[in-house]
Order: C-alpha cells, then structure tokens, then sequence
C-alpha cells in the first residue's frame, strides 16, 4: 500500500512541492504558483529552470546567474545585484542587459574586452578598459581617441589594422613594438621604414609587395634598404631588380 504524500510530507517536515521537482528538470513550470523554497530546488537542480517561474524572488534570480550568468535573459528587470552578479560569472551576460551602467560595463570589459562589441556608445573610460584588455576591441569603437588607439597598441601591437587613419605616433607605437606591424600601414613615412628595419631586417620582405587587403610600402630608398642590409644581409634576398639602375 502506498502512502498518503501528505502524510508522509508532515511527518517528515519536507515540501512536497520541491519533491516534486526533483523529478525532471522542468516540473517547476507544473507546479501552480510554487513556493520559493520550491523555486531554489529547481534552480539548483538546473539554473535554466528560471524560465519556467514567474516573477521569481531575487534570491532565486541569484541562484541562477550566479551559477550560469547567461540566465538573466530569462529574467524581466533583473536588479543591479542580479545584473552584477550576471556579469560577474560570465562578461556576456552584458548583451542580455538594457541599459548597463557604467559601472557595468567596467566590470564586463575588465573581464573580456571584447564584450565592447554588445555595448552601445561606450564612454572613454570603458573604451579604455577595453582596449587594455584585449587590444582588437577597438574595431568595435567608432573613431577611438588617439589615447585609446595607443593604448590598443600597447597591448597588442596587431590592433593597427583595426584603426582608420592611425596618427604617426600610434603607427609608430606600433612598429616600435613590432616591425612586421608595418604590413598593416597605409604608405608607411620613409622614417617609420627604417624604424621597422632597423628593429627588423626582415621588414623588408613587406615592401613593395602589396596584397588586395593591405597596401605596402613601395620602392624603399637607398637609406631603408641600407639600414636592412646593415642588420641583416641575409635580407637581400627580398630585395627587387626594379629598386636599382641596371
């Protein structure tokens, strides 16, 4: 004979609501205006039951995105405590977020610069941060500041081919820190030429070898082409017939 649920439940002190969802993953959504303590049970039991409760507390909201912080799609007007702890687990959370503060967006970008991209007209501070940490996120700036854009190179020299009309000093912030970063600049100056040589023999081999995406330098003068061989002979060999009178 089978015992009476109810009876069982009080003799032993438990919920039978939360019994109940330890059945499946999803019986939460059967269960007609569930207690809380049902609601953590199958939020514990799988944090993507969030979805299925209506206007769950703000306990169970952090139980969720805490464990997954991607869960805060699944909930309306999340709080500022939901929210950070959301992007506190998981940086992407951000994009689920209407309006992040500013504070927000720090926390996010600090942890994954490139986030940058589901932010909408993030201030300079937040570019910044961005930048710091991953230094490609400034593809996803419109016309950085030139503070921004060096600090991108600082952190990643390569950033240069995401800049539009990069100033002298941020091109030559880039190819200080690595020659071969002058394949990515637009008629390079003859003085950052010989930066890039200087630092690099082998730069040479990226002049006058222009590809469909990156223009490169062309025809290098007597100068640049010295200061390769004088680092490195070995070099030469990247030199063209047409650079010289025959």
């Amino acid at each position: 004979m089978k015992p009476d649920l109810k009876e069982f439940c009080n003799k032993f002190g438990l919920n039978k609501e939360s019994l109940f969802v330890g059945e499946s993953n999803y019986s939460i959504r059967n269960i007609e205006n569930p207690t809380e303590e049902a609601q953590l049970a199958a939020v514990k039991l799988n944090v993507y039951n969030i979805q299925h409760i209506k206007n769950p507390s703000e306990e169970v909201q952090l139980a969720a995105v805490s464990k997954d912080g991607i869960t805060i799609q699944y909930i309306k007007n999340p709080s500022e405590a939901v929210q950070f702890a959301a992007v506190t687990d998981i940086s992407d959370a951000i994009r689920y977020i209407t309006n992040p503060s500013e504070e927000l967006q720090l926390v996010a970008v600090k942890k994954n610069g490139m986030v940058l991209e589901d932010i909408e007209n993030p201030s300079e501070a937040v570019q910044l941060a961005a930048v710091k940490e991953d230094g490609d996120s400034i593809q996803y700036i419109k016309n950085p500041s030139e503070e921004v854009q060096l600090a991108a190179i600082k952190q990643d020299e390569w950033a240069i081919q995401y800049i539009e009309n990069p100033s002298e000093a941020v091109k030559l912030a880039a190819v200080n820190q690595n020659a071969y970063a002058i394949q990515y600049i637009k008629n390079p100056s003859e003085e950052l030429q010989l930066v890039a040589v200087n630092q690099n023999a082998y730069a040479i081999k990226y002049i006058n070898n222009p590809s469909e995406e990156v223009q490169l330098i062309k025809n290098p003068s007597e100068a640049v082409m010295s200061a390769a061989i004088l680092q490195d002979k070995n070099c030469f060999k990247y030199f063209k017939k047409e650079w010289f009178s025959l």
